[in-house]
């Protein structure tokens, strides 16, 4: 099977370096038409580029290699500036039917020495620019009644990390906004995944060695990405991937334990730790009601049973 993506419409946003760079060069190799979406600013942030940012040398290969792309400097946190983009490339090419939300920054500190404002700043980067692009599309996909969102999530926010309680925040947020949406897309033809890379970018070059960075470059990581924003996509499915590997993540329950009114109390939650834990046949909820459902069919077998 060759995934063909010849009049395919895809905005990547961070796209000017790293693996936003890796994921349009590779979209546009197969017929995509790119949006390159950069402000040329820093890791943390800061500042911006102005016409021969990075995002326009990122474009500038795509033609060289005979694809077609343009350049886009706006602010993913700014809903007119990102509307203003999505008008921009239904305007030249009549579609959008990807996005990659990919853009981020980075403001590490362990969790008593960071600032509000540098926790706000990550979290309205990371979260709500991933709201605001995939509001802009939304409407053009059901439309359509076709559309790939692929959000950027990360380890530290499935499993944490020191130092990062604002990206682990926003990383996780981006995975519950995964988990709405793709239950709202779902009738539409609207998939939406989560891809959790771990790859040499400016985020990473000063934490890793050479012979590692050399390894966990972010083109062993666009192949998987590619696939989540592709016709067969799966849908609700966080894809880690990283140094060539490629590993399915996800949020289970145990089977629960009930625990009668009469019986109920903190000490017996205690004592009965052990089989509340027990992951053993461990359960995929589908949705939030899916899990009040299961509880109360639960509670209403074992009352009967008594």
């Amino acid at each position: 099977m060759s995934l063909d993506f010849s009049g395919k419409v895809a905005i990547i946003t961070g796209a000017g370096g790293g693996l936003g760079r890796a994921h349009a060069l590779a979209l546009a190799s197969r017929g995509a038409r790119v949006v390159v979406n950069d402000m040329g600013g820093s890791v943390n942030g800061s500042g911006s580029g102005g016409a021969d940012t990075a995002a326009a040398k990122v474009v500038a290969e795509i033609i060289e290699q005979g694809g077609e792309a343009i350049a886009d400097h706006c602010d993913i946190t700014n809903a007119d500036a990102v509307a203003a983009m999505v008008a921009a490339a239904i305007e030249k090419w009549g579609r959008v039917d990807i996005l990659i939300n990919n853009a981020g920054i980075l403001r590490d500190k362990s969790f008593i020495k960071a600032e509000l404002d540098d926790f706000r700043k990550v979290i309205d980067v990371h979260l709500m620019g991933s709201v605001i692009c995939s509001k802009a599309v939304w409407p053009h996909m059901v439309e359509q009644n076709y559309g790939r969102i692929l959000m950027t999530t990360s380890a530290s926010g499935i499993y944490g990390n020191f130092g990062q309680a604002n990206y682990g925040a926003a990383k996780s947020g981006v995975v519950g906004l995964m988990n709405v949406l793709s239950i709202e897309g779902e009738r539409k033809g609207i998939r939406v995944n989560s891809l959790a890379p771990t790859a040499a970018t400016r985020m990473t070059e000063d934490l890793l060695d050479e012979a590692t960075l050399a390894l966990l470059a972010p083109e062993s990581i666009s192949p998987g990405a590619l696939f989540m924003v592709s016709d067969d996509a799966p849908t609700k499915t966080i894809l880690s991937a990283g140094a060539g590997v490629f590993a399915i993540a996800r949020m289970e329950e145990s089977q629960g334990v009930y625990i009668p009114q009469d019986a109920l109390s903190p000490e017996v939650v205690a004592e009965r730790w052990a089989e509340i834990s027990d992951m053993t046949d461990s359960v995929q909820v589908a949705a939030a009601f899916d899990q009040t459902r299961r509880f109360v069919e639960k509670a209403v077998a074992e009352k009967s049973a008594v």
